[in-house]
Protein backbone atom coordinates (compact mmCIF):
# COMPACT_ATOMS: atom_id res chain seq x y z
CA UNK A 1 0.00 0.00 0.00
CA UNK A 2 1.39 3.61 -0.61
CA UNK A 3 -0.16 6.75 0.83
CA UNK A 4 0.29 10.39 1.01
CA UNK A 5 0.05 13.61 2.57
CA UNK A 6 -1.47 16.45 0.38
CA UNK A 7 -0.98 19.91 1.39
CA UNK A 8 -4.43 21.38 2.87
CA UNK A 9 -5.07 24.48 4.76
CA UNK A 10 -4.39 22.32 7.65
CA UNK A 11 -0.45 21.81 8.88
CA UNK A 12 -0.99 17.92 8.84
CA UNK A 13 -2.05 17.38 5.52
CA UNK A 14 -5.00 15.53 3.94
CA UNK A 15 -4.58 11.64 3.62
CA UNK A 16 -4.84 10.15 0.40
CA UNK A 17 -4.03 6.36 -1.02
CA UNK A 18 -1.60 6.70 -4.00
CA UNK A 19 -2.12 3.24 -6.89
CA UNK A 20 1.20 1.37 -7.63
CA UNK A 21 2.12 3.35 -10.53
CA UNK A 22 2.21 6.90 -8.29
CA UNK A 23 -0.31 8.46 -11.01
CA UNK A 24 -3.44 8.04 -9.09
CA UNK A 25 -4.45 9.41 -5.75
CA UNK A 26 -7.72 9.17 -4.49
CA UNK A 27 -8.66 10.95 -0.57
CA UNK A 28 -9.82 8.65 2.50
CA UNK A 29 -11.41 11.56 4.84
CA UNK A 30 -14.07 8.49 6.01
CA UNK A 31 -11.27 6.08 6.83
CA UNK A 32 -8.47 8.79 8.67
CA UNK A 33 -8.18 12.31 7.77
CA UNK A 34 -4.40 12.35 8.15
CA UNK A 35 -1.60 10.32 8.34
CA UNK A 36 -0.87 10.48 12.05
CA UNK A 37 -4.60 9.51 12.43
CA UNK A 38 -4.21 6.78 10.39
CA UNK A 39 -1.58 5.14 12.58
CA UNK A 40 -3.18 6.14 15.85
CA UNK A 41 -5.71 3.71 14.55
CA UNK A 42 -3.61 1.55 12.77
CA UNK A 43 -5.13 -1.53 13.03
CA UNK A 44 -8.88 -0.50 12.97
CA UNK A 45 -8.22 1.34 9.62
CA UNK A 46 -5.47 -0.30 7.60
CA UNK A 47 -7.71 -3.04 6.50
CA UNK A 48 -9.72 -0.23 4.86
CA UNK A 49 -6.83 1.45 3.59
CA UNK A 50 -6.02 -1.47 1.75
CA UNK A 51 -8.93 -2.15 0.33
CA UNK A 52 -9.00 1.23 -0.68
CA UNK A 53 -5.51 0.91 -2.57
CA UNK A 54 -6.95 -1.98 -4.02
CA UNK A 55 -9.83 -1.04 -5.46
CA UNK A 56 -7.71 2.55 -6.57
CA UNK A 57 -5.33 -0.33 -8.71
CA UNK A 58 -8.02 -1.96 -10.21
CA UNK A 59 -9.82 1.40 -11.69
CA UNK A 60 -12.89 0.73 -9.88
CA UNK A 61 -13.35 4.38 -8.27
CA UNK A 62 -12.83 8.13 -8.75
CA UNK A 63 -9.27 9.44 -8.21
CA UNK A 64 -7.53 12.44 -9.52
CA UNK A 65 -4.18 12.42 -10.39
CA UNK A 66 -1.00 12.38 -8.30
CA UNK A 67 1.62 15.19 -8.22
CA UNK A 68 4.42 14.49 -5.87
CA UNK A 69 4.55 18.64 -5.43
CA UNK A 70 1.32 18.78 -4.21
CA UNK A 71 2.56 16.78 -1.74
CA UNK A 72 3.94 17.68 1.97
CA UNK A 73 6.06 15.22 3.94
CA UNK A 74 3.78 12.36 4.54
CA UNK A 75 4.09 13.14 8.23
CA UNK A 76 4.47 17.20 7.84
CA UNK A 77 5.53 16.90 11.49
CA UNK A 78 6.02 14.26 13.57
CA UNK A 79 6.16 13.53 17.46
CA UNK A 80 9.71 12.34 16.83
CA UNK A 81 12.93 12.12 14.19
CA UNK A 82 15.72 9.81 14.93
CA UNK A 83 18.16 9.20 12.97
CA UNK A 84 20.72 6.66 13.10
CA UNK A 85 24.14 6.15 11.65
CA UNK A 86 24.07 2.22 10.39
CA UNK A 87 26.49 2.25 7.35
CA UNK A 88 29.80 1.48 8.90
CA UNK A 89 31.53 2.33 5.68
CA UNK A 90 30.33 5.74 5.76
CA UNK A 91 31.54 6.52 9.66
CA UNK A 92 35.16 4.81 8.63
CA UNK A 93 36.11 6.82 6.57
CA UNK A 94 35.14 9.86 8.11
CA UNK A 95 37.41 8.98 10.55
CA UNK A 96 39.64 8.03 8.60
CA UNK A 97 39.94 11.06 7.27
CA UNK A 98 40.34 12.89 9.92
CA UNK A 99 42.73 10.63 11.76
CA UNK A 100 40.81 8.85 14.27
CA UNK A 101 40.71 5.29 14.81
CA UNK A 102 37.40 3.34 14.37
CA UNK A 103 36.11 1.99 18.14
CA UNK A 104 34.89 -1.72 18.60
CA UNK A 105 31.91 -0.31 20.62
CA UNK A 106 30.59 1.24 17.24
CA UNK A 107 30.49 -2.06 15.54
CA UNK A 108 27.59 -3.43 18.30
CA UNK A 109 26.31 -0.01 19.22
CA UNK A 110 24.24 2.63 16.67
CA UNK A 111 25.26 6.28 16.00
CA UNK A 112 21.74 8.23 16.56
CA UNK A 113 20.30 11.58 17.29
CA UNK A 114 17.23 13.27 17.86
CA UNK A 115 16.32 15.67 15.86
CA UNK A 116 13.62 18.68 15.30
CA UNK A 117 10.46 17.18 13.72
CA UNK A 118 8.15 20.29 13.97
CA UNK A 119 8.54 20.97 10.20
CA UNK A 120 8.71 18.62 7.71
CA UNK A 121 9.66 19.02 4.71
CA UNK A 122 7.36 17.57 1.66
CA UNK A 123 9.63 16.31 -1.57
CA UNK A 124 9.22 19.50 -3.62
CA UNK A 125 10.09 21.78 -1.07
CA UNK A 126 13.26 23.77 -1.34
CA UNK A 127 16.36 23.80 0.92
CA UNK A 128 16.80 26.89 2.47
CA UNK A 129 19.67 28.54 3.60
CA UNK A 130 21.20 31.77 4.75
CA UNK A 131 24.35 31.78 4.03
CA UNK A 132 26.24 29.06 1.49
CA UNK A 133 29.07 29.03 3.28
CA UNK A 134 27.88 26.88 5.90
CA UNK A 135 28.90 24.17 3.82
CA UNK A 136 24.65 22.85 2.17
CA UNK A 137 24.91 18.97 1.77
CA UNK A 138 22.43 16.49 1.16
CA UNK A 139 22.24 13.08 2.77
CA UNK A 140 19.95 10.36 1.13
CA UNK A 141 18.86 7.92 3.30
CA UNK A 142 15.99 5.33 4.13
CA UNK A 143 13.55 5.99 6.56
CA UNK A 144 10.40 3.88 8.78
CA UNK A 145 7.28 5.13 10.76
CA UNK A 146 6.29 3.17 14.02
CA UNK A 147 3.35 2.49 15.83
CA UNK A 148 3.70 2.59 19.87
CA UNK A 149 6.60 0.93 20.49
CA UNK A 150 7.12 -0.68 24.45
CA UNK A 151 10.54 0.31 26.91
CA UNK A 152 13.39 -1.76 26.06
CA UNK A 153 12.04 -3.42 23.28
CA UNK A 154 14.12 -6.76 22.02
CA UNK A 155 15.22 -6.80 18.56
CA UNK A 156 12.99 -9.42 17.40
CA UNK A 157 9.95 -7.96 18.12
CA UNK A 158 11.28 -4.43 17.00
CA UNK A 159 10.59 -5.23 13.42
CA UNK A 160 6.74 -5.72 13.97
CA UNK A 161 6.61 -2.11 14.97
CA UNK A 162 7.33 -0.93 11.14
CA UNK A 163 4.41 0.26 10.07
CA UNK A 164 5.99 2.56 6.80
CA UNK A 165 8.99 3.10 4.88
CA UNK A 166 10.38 6.06 2.78
CA UNK A 167 13.28 7.89 1.86
CA UNK A 168 14.81 10.77 3.71
CA UNK A 169 17.21 13.76 2.67
CA UNK A 170 18.31 14.49 6.25
CA UNK A 171 20.01 18.10 5.45
CA UNK A 172 22.98 19.05 7.44
CA UNK A 173 24.94 22.09 6.98
CA UNK A 174 28.32 21.09 7.42
CA UNK A 175 30.40 24.23 8.51
CA UNK A 176 28.29 24.99 11.37
CA UNK A 177 28.99 20.77 13.15
CA UNK A 178 32.02 21.08 13.93
CA UNK A 179 31.71 24.33 16.47
CA UNK A 180 28.48 22.87 17.81
CA UNK A 181 29.82 19.26 18.56
CA UNK A 182 33.07 21.20 19.87
CA UNK A 183 30.42 22.12 22.68
CA UNK A 184 30.20 18.76 24.14
CA UNK A 185 26.48 18.74 23.70
CA UNK A 186 25.38 17.62 20.12
CA UNK A 187 24.05 19.61 17.19
CA UNK A 188 20.66 21.90 16.56
CA UNK A 189 22.30 24.53 14.23
CA UNK A 190 23.67 22.25 11.66
CA UNK A 191 20.72 19.53 11.09
CA UNK A 192 17.51 21.88 9.51
CA UNK A 193 14.46 20.75 8.33
CA UNK A 194 14.49 16.81 6.67
CA UNK A 195 12.86 15.99 3.36
CA UNK A 196 10.72 12.97 3.17
CA UNK A 197 9.66 10.99 -0.01
CA UNK A 198 6.33 12.20 -1.25
CA UNK A 199 4.99 8.49 -0.72
CA UNK A 200 5.69 6.37 2.18
CA UNK A 201 4.76 2.11 1.30
CA UNK A 202 3.91 -0.89 4.20
CA UNK A 203 6.70 -3.58 4.20
CA UNK A 204 4.61 -5.69 1.80
CA UNK A 205 4.38 -3.19 -0.66
CA UNK A 206 8.16 -4.01 -0.88
CA UNK A 207 8.88 -7.82 -2.07
CA UNK A 208 11.41 -10.06 -1.51
CA UNK A 209 13.43 -6.23 -1.47
CA UNK A 210 12.64 -6.09 2.15
CA UNK A 211 14.31 -8.25 4.41
CA UNK A 212 16.07 -8.50 7.94
CA UNK A 213 14.37 -5.19 7.99
CA UNK A 214 16.39 -3.47 5.70
CA UNK A 215 15.73 -2.25 1.96
CA UNK A 216 17.76 -3.94 -0.42
CA UNK A 217 17.87 -1.63 -3.25
CA UNK A 218 20.06 0.92 -4.80
CA UNK A 219 19.29 4.48 -3.62
CA UNK A 220 20.05 6.88 -6.68
CA UNK A 221 21.30 10.13 -5.84
CA UNK A 222 21.24 12.81 -8.95
CA UNK A 223 23.33 16.11 -8.39
CA UNK A 224 22.06 18.79 -10.78
CA UNK A 225 20.80 15.89 -13.03
CA UNK A 226 24.23 14.21 -12.84
CA UNK A 227 24.47 10.56 -11.24
CA UNK A 228 26.27 10.90 -7.79
CA UNK A 229 25.64 7.50 -6.31
CA UNK A 230 23.02 4.40 -6.51
CA UNK A 231 24.51 2.60 -3.61
CA UNK A 232 22.85 -0.40 -2.22
CA UNK A 233 20.87 0.20 0.64
CA UNK A 234 20.79 -3.58 2.20
CA UNK A 235 24.42 -4.38 1.53
CA UNK A 236 26.18 -3.08 4.23
CA UNK A 237 23.67 -1.62 6.89
CA UNK A 238 25.53 -2.43 10.26
CA UNK A 239 22.36 -2.25 12.23
CA UNK A 240 18.90 -3.15 10.70
CA UNK A 241 15.68 -1.03 11.12
CA UNK A 242 14.72 -3.17 14.32
CA UNK A 243 18.04 -2.92 15.71
CA UNK A 244 17.61 0.92 15.71
CA UNK A 245 14.30 0.74 16.52
CA UNK A 246 15.95 -1.36 19.97
CA UNK A 247 18.48 0.60 20.49
CA UNK A 248 16.32 4.35 20.55
CA UNK A 249 13.92 2.22 23.00
CA UNK A 250 16.59 1.23 25.54
CA UNK A 251 15.24 3.72 27.79
CA UNK A 252 11.91 5.09 26.92
CA UNK A 253 8.92 4.36 24.82
CA UNK A 254 8.91 5.20 21.14
CA UNK A 255 5.02 7.14 20.07
CA UNK A 256 2.79 6.28 16.92
CA UNK A 257 4.36 8.08 14.67
CA UNK A 258 8.14 8.12 15.45
CA UNK A 259 10.35 8.17 12.40
CA UNK A 260 13.49 6.47 12.43
CA UNK A 261 16.46 7.35 9.88
CA UNK A 262 19.15 5.05 8.59
CA UNK A 263 21.58 7.24 8.01
CA UNK A 264 23.39 7.97 4.73
CA UNK A 265 23.46 5.33 2.55
CA UNK A 266 26.91 4.38 1.73
CA UNK A 267 28.85 0.99 0.55
CA UNK A 268 32.63 -0.52 1.17
CA UNK A 269 32.27 -0.56 -2.89
CA UNK A 270 33.39 3.28 -4.19
CA UNK A 271 32.13 2.26 -8.19
CA UNK A 272 28.89 2.65 -5.84
CA UNK A 273 29.31 6.68 -5.67
CA UNK A 274 28.01 8.16 -2.63
CA UNK A 275 24.88 9.65 -0.89
CA UNK A 276 26.00 12.93 0.59
CA UNK A 277 28.98 15.01 -0.65
CA UNK A 278 31.34 14.97 2.44
CA UNK A 279 31.63 11.44 2.21
CA UNK A 280 33.45 12.22 -0.86
CA UNK A 281 35.02 14.89 0.46
CA UNK A 282 36.58 12.56 3.05
CA UNK A 283 37.39 9.91 -0.11
CA UNK A 284 39.27 12.68 -1.36
CA UNK A 285 41.35 13.71 1.56
CA UNK A 286 42.13 10.23 2.41
CA UNK A 287 43.30 9.48 -1.55
CA UNK A 288 44.83 13.15 -2.40
CA UNK A 289 45.36 14.99 1.29
CA UNK A 290 42.88 17.34 0.03
CA UNK A 291 38.88 17.43 -0.54
CA UNK A 292 37.69 19.47 -4.34
CA UNK A 293 34.84 18.92 -3.92
CA UNK A 294 32.44 21.88 -2.60
CA UNK A 295 29.53 21.78 -0.82
CA UNK A 296 25.92 23.07 -2.54
CA UNK A 297 25.33 26.30 -3.76
CA UNK A 298 21.82 28.26 -3.91
CA UNK A 299 20.23 27.02 -7.42
CA UNK A 300 21.87 23.40 -6.74
CA UNK A 301 19.32 20.61 -7.12
CA UNK A 302 19.56 17.00 -5.59
CA UNK A 303 16.77 14.09 -6.56
CA UNK A 304 17.01 11.09 -4.12
CA UNK A 305 14.64 7.91 -6.02
CA UNK A 306 14.43 4.31 -5.35
CA UNK A 307 13.06 2.50 -8.21
CA UNK A 308 11.90 -1.25 -8.45
CA UNK A 309 13.02 -4.36 -10.17
CA UNK A 310 10.52 -3.51 -13.06
CA UNK A 311 12.25 0.41 -12.96
CA UNK A 312 9.21 1.82 -11.74
CA UNK A 313 9.27 4.49 -8.66
CA UNK A 314 8.74 2.90 -5.69
CA UNK A 315 8.18 6.26 -3.03
CA UNK A 316 8.59 9.05 -6.13
CA UNK A 317 11.60 11.18 -5.59
CA UNK A 318 12.62 14.13 -4.08
CA UNK A 319 13.50 16.74 -5.83
CA UNK A 320 14.58 19.74 -3.93
CA UNK A 321 16.66 23.43 -5.00
CA UNK A 322 19.01 24.98 -2.56
CA UNK A 323 17.84 28.42 -2.38
CA UNK A 324 18.32 31.32 0.27
CA UNK A 325 16.12 31.73 2.97
CA UNK A 326 12.90 33.69 2.28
Amino acid sequence: MKLATFKSADRDGSLVVVNRELTKAKAVPNIALTLQAALDNWSEVEPQLQQAYQTLNRDKCECIPFDSCLAAAPLPRAYQWLDGSAYLSHVERVRKARGADMPNRLFDDPLMYQGASDNMLGACDPIEAANEEWGIDFEAEVGVITDDVEYGVSIKDAAIHIKLILLVNDVSLRNLIPDELAKGFGFLQGKPASAFSPVAVTPDELGAAWEDSKLHLPLMVYWNERLFGNANAGADMQFSFARLIHHAAKSRKLATGTIIGSGTVSNYDLTRGYSCIVEKRVVEIIETGAAVTEFMRFGDKIQIEMLDGQGLSIFGAIEQEVSPCR
